[in-house]
């Protein structure tokens, strides 16, 4: 059987670091594909959001919060148990909130040797270690506390009108 299709469908996704590279790379990929099928004397469309899908926005964070992320954790964990870590092409949710207020995402470690090697994250044998779910959770508070004290003036109320459905 030698047929050929009078048309194909190509699916799959790109993440970048940066929303210039992703613009950048969207553009790319665009060229390529129709002058790949220009060659072959073809018509190519390029549709990014079939199905009206949304493409995730590039997650990443501030670097006022990741300064003000740095000062918290380091004073509660002590600065030797905050640790960079090279840039990820996760997909997050998160993203959509980091466009619209300045927004941190951070990993809470849970590792504990006693337990073993941990699975990773996508993994079926993933597991969560509750013991660092105190830590995440005040870590997340003070994170949020401290920022607004930090700048309360910013978020001075006294001169709005309060709107509270309670």
């Amino acid at each position: 059987f030698n047929v050929i299709p009078d048309s194909v469908t190509i699916g799959g996704t790109f993440r970048a670091f940066s929303t210039e590279s992703f613009m950048q790379l969207k553009k790319r990929i665009e060229e390529v594909i129709k002058a790949q099928a220009a060659v072959q004397r073809c018509n190519a469309t390029v549709d990014f959001s079939p199905d009206n899908k949304i493409s995730f926005p590039v997650t990443t964070n501030n670097k006022v919060m990741h300064k003000h992320f740095e000062n918290v954790a380091g004073d509660m964990l002590g600065t030797d148990n905050v640790q960079d870590i090279q840039p990820l092409m996760g997909s997050e949710d998160f993203s959509f909130y980091s466009e619209v207020i300045p927004g941190y995402f951070f990993f809470l470690g849970m590792a504990n040797e006693t337990r073993g090697k941990l699975a990773s994250l996508h993994s079926p044998y993933f597991t969560i270690n509750e013991d660092a779910l105190p830590y995440g959770a005040a870590l997340h508070a003070s994170v949020a506390i401290r920022y607004l004290l930090k700048f309360e003036s910013k978020f001075h109320l006294s001169d709005r009108k309060v709107h509270d459905e309670l």
